[in-house]
This record gives C-alpha cells, sequence and structure tokens, in this order.
C-alpha cells in the first residue's frame, strides 16, 4: 500500500461499537472483495470492501474477517484468516501480510492462514445461534454480480439450515455514517492531495490542451503524494461535454473560450475525495460564463450552511431547490410564468438542475447512509450544485466535502482555490 501506516486503535474501536450492536452468542463473517478478471491472466486493480477494511484495516485480497464475542474459545472472539503466501507467490505477486503484519495493522491477535478456514468454521458455529452475513446494500445501487460475501451467505444457509441469520448491512450503515477523528484526517489527506491536483491543472490549462492530459495531469500528482489513485473515475469535460453528468471520454480537446468542468478525487488509504471545479480555458471568464459561475457558487454557499445537525435530508433538497429557482430565475433560464406552472413532482430547477445537491463521503466516494435520518456531528457530505446549459454549451458544478459537527459544519476542503476572481488569477500568475 501506497499510505502510510494508519494507528489500529481506529479498527479497534470501529470493531468494539460493532459487537456491541450483535445479538448474544452471534457470530459475524466479512469476506474481502472479489479479484475481477479483465483478461486471459489478468485481474482489475484490487479495491478492498470497505465493511472489511473499516473493522480490520486489512487491505488484502482473498481474506476472511470472524467476530464471535461470546465464543467459548477466546482466540476466535475476534480472528482473521489471511492467504498464505509462499516463495512462488512472492516472486510473482509480492509481499503479503505475514501473521504479525496483520496484527499491527488490524490490532487482532488471533491470525490464521485461509486453508484453516473450512476446518474451524463448523466447531464455531455449533456455538452461535446467529450469524451476521455482510452484503452490499448501498439504496443508490441495484447490485447484480455475485459477490464473494453473497456466495458464501448462500452457500452457508444451504449448509446449515437451521441457525438463525442476520444481516450485518444496517449495523454497518448507522457506524460507518458518523466518521471518528481518525477517519476525517483521512479524508481530509485524501482532500489535500486534491487540492494539489487541482493547483496543478489551473498552471496546465491552456487552449489546446486534451482532457486527458489534463486526466494525466492529475494522476501523476496523485500518485507522488502516495493517494491510491483515483477515487472515481474522473470527469473532464469541457464545452458540451459538461452538460454530460457521467462524462467519460476525456478525449476533446479544450478551445479558447470554453469552460471545462474537472469532477475528480483522490483515494488515500481507502478513504476518498470528491471535487468538482469550473474554470476557464483561456483564464478568463465571459461575462455570462461568470454570471452562471457566481451563481452556482451562491447556491453552494447558501447550501452548505444548511448541512447542520437536524436537518432532514429530504428539507434540505427542498430548501436547495428554492434557491436555486431563484438564480435560475435571475439567469434568465426560466421564468415566472414555468414556475407558477411546474409540477411537485418535477420542479422546473431541474431542467438546469438534474442530479442531488449532496451524498455521503467516506470509504465509498457514495458512502452508505439513511436518507431518512437526520444529519448527525460526524457525518460527511459533498456540496455540489450545477447549472448545465446544452443550448450554450455551458457546464458549471462546484463541489466541496463537509463535516457536520455539534458547532455547524466544516469544509474540508477550504484551501481549494472557489471563487472566480482566484481561479482567473491563478491561471494568470
Amino acid at each position: 500500500m501506497k499510505y502510510e501506516t494508519i494507528n489500529n486503535d481506529l479498527f479497534k474501536f470501529n470493531r468494539k461499537n460493532f459487537t456491541e450492536k450483535l445479538q448474544r452468542n452471534s457470530i459475524a463473517i466479512f469476506h474481502s472483495s472479489d479479484e475481477f478478471p479483465r483478461s486471459g491472466d489478468q485481474h482489475f486493480p484490487f479495491k478492498q470492501n470497505a465493511d472489511i477494511f473499516y473493522l480490520s484495516g486489512i487491505d488484502q485480497e482473498k481474506s476472511i474477517l470472524v467476530l464471535f464475542p461470546d465464543s467459548p474459545d477466546p482466540k476466535f472472539r475476534e480472528a482473521l484468516f489471511l492467504l498464505k503466501t509462499d516463495e512462488h507467490i512472492a516472486v510473482w505477486e509480492g509481499h503479503k501480510y505475514t501473521k504479525e503484519e496483520a496484527r499491527q495493522v488490524s490490532g487482532i491477535q488471533s491470525v490464521f492462514w485461509l486453508d484453516s478456514f473450512d476446518k474451524v468454521l463448523p466447531s464455531l458455529l455449533h456455538y452461535a445461534e446467529r450469524i451476521y452475513l455482510n452484503s452490499n446494500e448501498n439504496d443508490r445501487y441495484v447490485h447484480t454480480v455475485p459477490y464473494r460475501d453473497l456466495r458464501f451467505g448462500l452457500d452457508l444457509m444451504n449448509r446449515f439450515p437451521l441457525h438463525q441469520y442476520a444481516r450485518s448491512a444496517p449495523l454497518m450503515r448507522e457506524l460507518r455514517e458518523i466518521k471518528s477523528t481518525i477517519e476525517v484526517e483521512l479524508i481530509r489527506k485524501a482532500c489535500e492531495i486534491t487540492e494539489a491536483a487541482f493547483r496543478r491543472v489551473l498552471r496546465f490549462v491552456k487552449p489546446g490542451v486534451k482532457e486527458y492530459e489534463i486526466e494525466a495531469e492529475i494522476i501523476h500528482e496523485f500518485i507522488r503524494r502516495r493517494a491510491s489513485g483515483h477515487a472515481y473515475h474522473p470527469i473532464i469535460a469541457s464545452g458540451t461535454n459538461a452538460c454530460v453528468l457521467h462524462y467519460a471520454e476525456n478525449n476533446r480537446e479544450c478551445r479558447d473560450g470554453e469552460v471545462i468542468l474537472m469532477d475528480f478525487g483522490a483515494e488515500y488509504a481507502n478513504y476518498n475525495a470528491d471535487l468538482s471545479r469550473s474554470i476557464p480555458v483561456n483564464g478568463r471568464f465571459t461575462d455570462r460564463q461568470r454570471a452562471v459561475y457566481n451563481a452556482v457558487l451562491r447556491v453552494m454557499k447558501e447550501s452548505i450552511h444548511l448541512l447542520v445537525p437536524g436537518t432532514l435530508p429530504a428539507e434540505y433538497n427542498r430548501e436547495v431547490g428554492k434557491i436555486m429557482e431563484s438564480e435560475l430565475l435571475g439567469l434568465g433560464l426560466i421564468s415566472r410564468h414555468d414556475v407558477e406552472k411546474q409540477r411537485e413532482d418535477m420542479p422546473v430547477y431541474k431542467k438546469y438542475f438534474m442530479h442531488g445537491i449532496s451524498h455521503h463521503l467516506g470509504l465509498d466516494v457514495h458512502d452508505i447512509g439513511h436518507r431518512y435520518r437526520k444529519m448527525e456531528p460526524g457525518m460527511v457530505f459533498t456540496c455540489e450544485p450545477g447549472i448545465y446549459i446544452p443550448e450554450e454549451g455551458l457546464g458549471i458544478r462546484l463541489e466541496n466535502n463537509i463535516l457536520i459537527t455539534a458547532d455547524g459544519n466544516v469544509d474540508l476542503m477550504t484551501g481549494i482555490p472557489l471563487e472566480a476572481e482566484e481561479i482567473e488569477e491563478l491561471m494568470n500568475g
């Protein structure tokens, strides 16, 4: 791993909070992510399952975490099962965790090789009444791939049909929504790396550069600062491309007089940043571009003020809609007549701002969260308003990452240039 060692107090704390939520005589089992084949003899880069990482810090394929706080055998109250390395694996794939390294990373003392898991598990289950199975339950996405945790659960229910089964996902969602101090610092580090990449881009962009060249500048800065890479596929969208919300080609020339919408973020220690900025290719906004930019910026600033403890997401979105409606009226993109005739389920502002304003951020870019739970201290949200005008070939989106605290909120990206004048100054300095 490129990132620096994480204090294993984080993972001890997370396990303690999780096991306290388990019912008596329960065992919980978590698997690492699958390795997905890319071709006949290659895999896509490995990305660890967020839940097993959250509870153990183990960042390696073919790993299993067992939590059985009421186990009659103390050594199995928390245990790791890891891939046993050998000379062949070391030559072809490189270093894997030793048992001692796994103990240091996770704070778990009972570490076993993976080939003993199938022998150990039945004896553990004899003393457990309930089995908590992990599953991917992010409500933003319907998972269609039979991933490792799911395959294991289906096999286990077939082999041990008389046990009671329960879902770990609701417990993990409740815990992962609230970030600890160490987690916030890891997200902050991802934001700092993202800031460095953005400042690099401001010095690089000029008419004639290709979108993919900007993408290359970003990943260069990420890797040299110990990020794992992109938190998600970066969007580098110039001109009309900025009106495609999930534009991914990044292959067009950036032309004089256009604006580039960039949506990117660094992944550091599996925690993510999520930034959006819109900059003029030639270093100067036109009057119209500046007007739209500043409208989005005003929406962003007012929306951030609403990210406070006690706010319900649905109420938050309604208030942001009113703010955006006012700005679109000011830009002449909608009329009073449009507003009066709008349907409640399809407000007129959606024509130019069609996506959500915020999402949870953490181990996943679109982190798991309860969309009906009031905002609480420790939650981290994005704030990302945008205005997209295809007929003008102009799309503006601005996005920062916001930590909710008991006293309001903290912008984790406060140092990243945001005002139009500052961006122009840095591009022309």
